[in-house]
């Protein structure tokens, strides 16, 4: 049973037409992905704070070039990428905590897990909810290839891939002018590329990064290392990944907000979701 399958249009039903639009394993997995991604970012950066700074290749410490790089002077924060630096005072590399005491971590206590500096405890947290992650990620794509989502909902069909079609969703997107009517049932080519990039790259990226940097698992399959140019540059891509996901997560949002809340909401929780009335011939 796929998006759209079951309408409730009967005569009591008075009011906007209600669709099941997703199905159990979609909202179950919305949740718990949207909970373990929070935790591994929040504890990911502590253990960023440990070293803020990130390479490519097989090697880096102190003293070695970095190409991003979160640190303070005596009164200053900074961020560096390459060759560009901008003061990040108060916000990144050195703010004040709720106590009023001056802290130099890249990130600040309120971002982080645990809010206290704790090398040891920031990897407890990331490694137990990197497992969960992985586990519910793979689940998750098999149903979506054996269940029928990806071939009926996130499918790029023939008519998709022009450009056209992409400039199109494109103005319609800035414009804040979204699907309604049937058209809401269906994915647009943004959400579709958009999701598929999100579920079988950046999140496996993440995972087979995370893998490269494991002192454990490189005596298991040291070739990852050599997939990725080396341990340093796995770091770098781990973080690139990372920011990208919160770059999506963000955006999602927003359009979950200027969309409509309400309606989103009940639908990632209840299944159902109450259609948006078609718009007139003609009429924006």
């Amino acid at each position: 049973m796929g998006a759209a399958d079951i309408l409730d249009v009967s005569p009591q039903a008075a009011g906007p037409v209600r669709v099941y639009r997703h199905r159990l394993p979609v909202r179950l997995w919305h949740w718990l992905n949207a909970a373990t991604l929070l935790v591994l970012l929040m504890s990911g950066l502590m253990i960023f704070n440990a070293h803020p700074r990130l390479y490519w290749g097989q090697y880096g410490a102190n003293h070695d070039h970095a190409w991003l790089e979160i640190g303070s002077t005596r009164a200053t924060g900074y961020l560096r990428i390459g060759s560009w630096k901008v003061d990040t005072t108060g916000m990144l590399g050195h703010w004040t905590d709720r106590d009023g005491a001056t802290q130099r971590w890249a990130f600040p206590g309120w971002a982080t897990i645990p809010t206290r500096y704790s090398l040891a405890d920031g990897r407890r947290w990331h490694l137990s909810f990197a497992w969960l992650f992985a586990v519910a990620l793979t689940l998750y794509m098999i149903w979506t290839a054996i269940g029928g989502h990806l071939a009926k909902d996130l499918r790029v069909r023939r008519g998709e891939w022009g450009l056209g079609a992409l400039w199109r969703d494109l103005k319609d997107h800035a414009r804040l002018r979204f699907p309604a009517g049937e058209a809401a049932l269906r994915y647009n080519i943004l959400q579709k590329l958009s999701y598929i990039g999100v579920i079988f790259l950046l999140l496996p990226l993440m995972i087979f990064t995370g893998l490269a940097m494991s002192p454990g698992f490189n005596a298991t399959a040291p070739w990852l290392i050599d997939l990725f140019g080396g341990r340093q540059s796995a770091r770098s891509i781990h973080f690139i990944t990372a920011t990208l996901l919160l770059l999506f997560f963000l955006i999602h949002v927003a359009m979950v907000l200027l969309a409509g809340p309400a309606n989103a909401l009940r639908s990632i929780v209840t299944g159902w979701l109450r259609l948006p009335p078609a718009r007139e011939e003609g009429r924006e």
